[in-house]
């Protein structure tokens, strides 16, 4: 089985909302499992739960079958959410329109003209999906 992975803010901010319904339905169009994480950033004093995450994930979509939700620490977010789909061995990974400019940033400190989507698609092997919204 395939798996779609989405990582989302919390609380849930609009984008993450439009970010995760785009993910809900990417694993529904392709019977994949779904994992849903966020970001426990080490400099922040908040810890969200994976009960947190969850209870807010379902007040948006509803229940949702064959999922799991994770919370992992870290210092810059898109370098967690690398390693955790490269660990995870995703097929997908939805991120925000929104997310996308933050990407390049942490990208031009490495390549020069970087392209988000061929460079997760090169490092990870998988196929990026960008939610509009």
């Amino acid at each position: 089985m395939s798996l779609v992975m989405v990582p989302v803010r919390y609380p849930l901010s609009e984008h993450s909302e439009a970010t995760l319904g785009r993910a809900v339905e990417l694993s529904r169009e392709k019977e994949s499992a779904l994992t849903v994480f966020h970001v426990n950033l080490y400099q922040n004093s908040e810890q969200v739960r994976r009960t947190d995450l969850k209870r807010a994930v379902e007040g948006v979509v509803g229940p949702l079958d064959n999922t799991r939700y994770l919370v992992r620490p870290g210092f810059l977010v898109e370098e967690t959410i690398l390693d955790e789909v490269a660990a995870e061995g995703a097929d997908y990974v939805v991120i925000g329109r929104k997310q996308a400019p933050r990407w390049r940033r942490m990208l031009r400190s490495i390549v020069d003209e970087p392209d988000v989507e061929s460079y997760l698609r090169e490092k990870l092997d998988c196929t990026v999906v960008t939610a509009s919204g």
